[in-house]
């Protein structure tokens, strides 16, 4: 029998391999993106949502190359707060892992109340709210007790989702008439360039690995690695499923429901389709939710070793080698919100935010050292472009409300570096 590592009691136990690494990847980006924000885009651009779909595939690749080869050289807990730290500066750092933190758990609340509902939907008399409780509570216990136990249950939830998807794909191969596609683009480039920034959002979270670095192995190969194969296999997915959706049923008709895959799954004939689809809705909030949950805990448990938030959240737990008090805090904020309901001036802000996030990620990839380089600098050239100019075709008021909260933050952070040096003089 293999005598267990031994691991110091404060770092994080290096528990998941490629798959699993592929699967909390898979986790973050397979949900609300493809059962919802498909028909938004095919609202503002038609068919020729499919060429958005494509523009903002290309975005997410060169931005996850950038957090692929920052990753390789910092495989620390913290993803770009860590990278900007090492590589730009402590305010640039604190940023990124703050716009992480506020945006993240927000749509944590929006996740739960969404598992709520789609779990309603499929089973009568439950309460959506009450639904979402007891998968943030379960999932915050899943996380609690090891890295290892939560990466095995991710896999499981993603394995459902994916399952379901590919019988869609199946399901509406015979429905598919390519007179539907037409006429193919009729807002134009306009409505395509809208399109591709929604959709970039679908794709976020290809990088949550990275926030998770100390607990991969061998991370210099696996997390550049899962990166790469959570965006090919998730923008082949999103593709083949919007592409069957929209020639099945019409991008008319994805536009005009909050549940466009349903819509065109009724339309299917293979048994049990529509079923299938609702299992897959909600167990993808499921995986985004543990996803969440895993990301972060590790981000609250980096920023505290920095002295950016209260030390408490920094401890790791003795046995489970886990940042508990990150996943407790976490967890519970997501149960609050569940209950009360989410800030809607984060919520707003939030698109904002993880665009900075991933620019920050960008400008660090191309302040790296030489040798330490995997891409030519056209990659993060790329991605800091795109990330910008999708960020000022927000709406003023996103924009705003991005700003404001980055700025409490600073304040936040100015205020914890006063109390941290009054303490040490």
């Amino acid at each position: 029998m293999k005598k267990e590592e031994s691991i110091p009691a404060g770092d994080l136990k290096r528990d998941l391999g490629l798959l699993d690494a592929v699967g909390v990847g898979l986790g973050a980006v397979i949900g609300a993106g493809i059962f919802v924000v498909t028909g938004v885009a095919a609202g503002v651009a038609g068919p020729a949502f499919l060429i958005g779909l494509f523009i903002a595939g290309i975005a997410a690749t060169c931005n996850g190359l950038s957090s692929a080869q920052l990753a390789a050289t910092y495989p620390q807990s913290g993803g770009t707060y860590e990278y900007g730290y090492q590589v730009l500066n402590p305010w640039l750092g604190f940023s990124a892992g703050w716009m992480f933190l506020a945006s993240k758990l927000s749509a944590g609340g929006v996740v739960a109340i969404g598992f709520g509902t789609y779990l309603a939907a499929l089973i009568p008399g439950v309460n959506p709210k009450i639904a979402a409780i007891c998968a943030a509570v379960f999932l915050m216990l899943a996380n609690y007790y090891g890295i290892k136990k939560a990466g095995k249950l991710n896999l499981l939830i993603v394995g459902i989702t994916l399952c379901s998807l590919l019988y869609f794909i199946i399901a509406g191969l015979p429905a598919f008439d390519s007179a539907r596609l037409q006429p193919f683009a009729p807002e134009g480039w306009g409505g395509i360039a809208q399109a591709s920034a929604l959709l970039f959002f679908a794709f976020t979270g290809y990088a949550r690995i990275a926030t998770l670095g100390e607990e991969v192995r061998n991370p210099k190969k696996t997390i550049p690695r899962a990166i790469m194969i959570t965006l090919l296999s998730s923008v082949l997915l999103y593709a083949a499923v919007a592409l069957v959706a929209v020639g099945g049923v019409g991008a008319e008709v994805l536009s005009s429901t909050r549940s466009p895959l349903g819509a065109a799954a009724s339309t299917f004939r293979l048994p049990g389709i529509l079923l299938i689809i609702g299992v897959g809705a909600t167990t993808a909030m499921l995986g985004v939710l543990l996803s969440q949950l895993l990301g972060i805990s590790r981000m609250m448990f980096a920023m505290a070793r920095r002295k950016d938030l209260p030390a408490v959240l920094e401890r790791v737990h003795p046995e489970h080698k886990v940042p508990h008090m990150g996943i407790l805090l976490s967890g519970a904020i997501i149960i609050l919100l569940s209950i009360f309901g989410t800030l809607e001036f984060i919520v707003s802000a939030a698109s904002f935010t993880i665009l900075l996030y991933y620019s920050i990620a960008n400008l660090a990839a191309m302040r790296m050292r030489k040798e330490d380089k995997l891409y030519t600098d056209l990659i993060p050239v790329t991605g800091l472009i795109t990330c910008l100019a999708m960020a000022v075709s927000l709406e003023l008021r996103t924009i705003l409300s991005g700003i404001s909260l980055l700025v409490l933050g600073l304040l936040l952070r100015l205020l914890m570096q006063r109390l941290y040096n009054s303490k040490t003089r």
